[in-house]
């Protein structure tokens, strides 16, 4: 396997793309975890679940404990600019966090101004993948994923 460094990062969602809103934590299967993992990427949970990801879905669908996004606050003025821009509470945090990194963002809440936005202001490749939140994550969302994933080597 590649080295984790080099690979892109795949920022996880969980309420929606790997938790349906159809579905609760019981309907979770391992099979979930194979096809994520599977992907060539560096899972980081990046959901309002922070640690609970860890500790509540990765045992559900098999997967390891996963790096987490811990949200920092936001300072005032980028709340107002992120407000006018209409981006979402994640979209900053992230991009920071990515430090020019490649990524891939699987998210049920993410729209055009998200895009937009990161592709202003983040070095490198990224791919903002919406995800219907009541089907969840399907077979044409990691088709999708694969194919990006594997083009940003």
């Amino acid at each position: 396997m590649a080295d984790d460094a080099f690979l892109p990062l795949v920022f996880l969602d969980v309420d929606g793309p790997v938790l349906p809103f159809t579905r609760d934590l019981a309907g979770l299967s391992a099979s979930l975890g194979l096809r994520l993992a599977a992907l060539p990427g560096r899972l980081v949970w990046a959901t309002a679940w922070e640690d609970g990801a860890n500790a509540e879905i990765a045992p559900r669908i098999g997967l390891p404990e996963l790096p987490v996004v811990i949200w920092p606050e936001p300072a005032p003025h980028h709340e107002r600019e992120d407000t006018w821009f209409g981006l979402h509470w994640k979209t900053r945090a992230l991009v920071a966090w990515a430090q020019g990194r490649d990524f891939v963002w699987i998210d049920d809440e993410l729209t055009d101004a998200d895009r937009e936005w990161v592709a202003r202001v983040h070095p490198g490749r990224a791919l903002l993948h919406h995800v219907a939140a009541d089907r969840g994550l399907a077979d044409e969302d990691f088709a999708a994923l694969d194919e990006w994933l594997r083009g940003s080597r």
